[in-house]
């Protein structure tokens, strides 16, 4: 009796223990997501990138972007030196390089001599990203004059950050006492992380970077973007692409865990998992190989961002966060029951935000997250069955021409935000209450069925036992 005893408690240890870790993963998957712009208090948040005026860059006479099926260069392979000699101007260029220190800084350096002292050096860079003008800025190191000088100039990223893959052209300007000018060819250098072995998949305007995992792996994630691109084509058709989704091309960058992911980021939230840096058209996120399917749905997810931000750029403001995040997760694919329930149970309860709440970043608090997520889910969901992806393509279309919200809804609906909040409201069922169980916790749900396996077992073997028992006494 006590071996079976025994056996039932090592069959609850080895049910529980998987189950518990499991459901923390699953939890996790769902809170460590964002994307660049508005607050995401759970899944999906980043403060916008800002490039600081003081700031400089560029190196390079090649371009050391990576190429498909070959790793990115080490830090050391990415210092990029030009030597050859330019006179013409009095000046000649005795050296120029730049460093990346992923993901700490950028070090451009230049060494140069003249007849007479050289007294200016200035740093001129641009970076490659959506704007509405083209933007050149300027760095200017501190030297003493001389007729031969070394200087230098680092981008500090704790100041002003870059992601991974990020494309900075630049030249160098010089002029010396005599009134020589030299201005150095354009260069390009990319703030590539190569703390990994990278692998790179290509497929159109896409290219996937990984390094753990197979081909397999690469193939799966690849593919369910291309899926969820083909699903935005009707509402995001841009100017350049007829026809297609994506304007610019989007680099991928898949570390192998949320850690890896912190690790390649200056100030990471601790719960950050995922990252679209929307006007770099590149996104960053942690997906093990043993986290596919979740990973398939967070990279459609990030990627839904990326591409409904290139079709509304504009300098009239962005979307408003409930549009924003219900088409991202309308892209995923089938509603989260998990969401859903949040939203049954808002509907019994009579407890829903209002979608002009809903314009506004979401609360950081963890029940008003989910419910704001779930809520727009269903607005995008409304928006779509009702009327239409023609009607969603004319709407984000205003958005980008700068019309007011409530003015874009009336063109395109025939009603403002509250009208279609009241709209909404009518078409919403309220649930059986039964939606409370799904929204336990899942390790708790774990710990359940565990413990029902345990006793069915534990049942039967007191079942067998009182059998042996009898039989044993009408032997004797």
């Amino acid at each position: 009796m006590i071996k079976r005893i025994s056996l039932v408690a090592l069959l609850l240890f080895l049910l529980l223990s998987p189950s518990l870790v499991q459901a923390d993963n699953d939890i996790l998957g769902n809170l460590i997501c964002h994307s660049e712009g508005a607050e995401r208090p759970k899944n999906l948040a980043q403060d916008r990138l800002r490039e600081e005026p003081f700031v400089m860059l560029r190196a390079a006479s090649e371009d050391p972007s990576p190429v498909s099926s070959s790793s990115l260069r080490s830090e050391s392979e990415l210092r990029l030196r030009v030597t050859n000699k330019q006179a013409d101007s009095g000046i000649a260029v005795l050296d120029s390089s730049a460093e990346v220190h992923f993901p700490i800084a950028l070090a451009f350096t230049i060494e140069a001599e003249s007849e007479t002292d050289i007294v200016d050096a200035r740093l001129h860079y641009q970076v490659d990203r959506m704007n509405y003008a083209q933007v050149t800025s300027e760095g200017w190191p501190n030297f003493a004059p001389a007729t031969r000088v070394e200087t230098s100039w680092v981008w500090d990223m704790r100041k002003s950050s870059l992601p991974p893959g990020a494309a900075i052209s630049y030249w160098w300007t010089m002029r010396d006492a005599a009134g020589n000018k030299l201005e150095t060819p354009l260069a390009e250098v990319h703030f590539d992380d190569g703390r990994y072995n990278w692998q790179s998949l290509n497929k159109s305007d896409l290219t996937l970077f990984w390094y753990e995992g197979d081909d397999s792996f690469a193939r799966e994630l690849i593919d369910a973007c291309e899926q969820g691109l083909a699903r935005l084509k009707p509402i995001s058709h841009c100017e350049t692409h007829s026809g297609e989704a994506i304007s610019k091309p989007i680099r991928i960058y898949i570390y192998a865990s949320a850690g890896d992911l912190q690790g390649a980021m200056i100030f990471p939230r601790e719960w950050t998992g995922g990252v679209a840096f929307t006007e770099f058209g590149i996104i960053a996120i942690g997906i093990s190989p043993n986290q596919l399917d979740w990973g398939k749905k967070a990279l459609v997810h990030e990627l839904t961002h990326l591409v409904v931000h290139q079709a509304t750029f504009s300098p009239y403001g962005e979307l408003h966060t409930w549009l924003d995040e219900g088409l991202a997760m309308y892209n995923e694919g089938e509603f989260d029951p998990y969401f859903r329930a949040w939203l049954d149970e808002a509907i019994s309860k009579d407890k829903l935000i209002s979608v002009r709440s809903l314009c506004s970043p979401f609360s950081a608090e963890p029940e008003k997250a989910y419910l704001s997520y779930a809520q727009s889910y269903s607005l995008v969901e409304y928006l779509l069955r009702n009327y239409g992806e023609n009607k969603m393509l004319n709407l984000l279309t205003l958005f980008k021409e700068g019309v007011t919200y409530d003015g874009a809804l009336t063109q395109v609906y025939g009603f403002d935000i509250d009208g279609l909040d009241s709209r909404w409201r009518e078409t919403l069922i309220a649930p059986v209450v039964q939606a409370e169980l799904v929204r336990l916790h899942p390790a708790l749900i774990s710990v359940l069925s565990a413990l029902a396996a345990s006793l069915a077992l534990a049942g039967a073997l007191a079942l067998e036992e009182w059998g042996w028992r009898r039989s044993c006494a009408k032997v004797s």
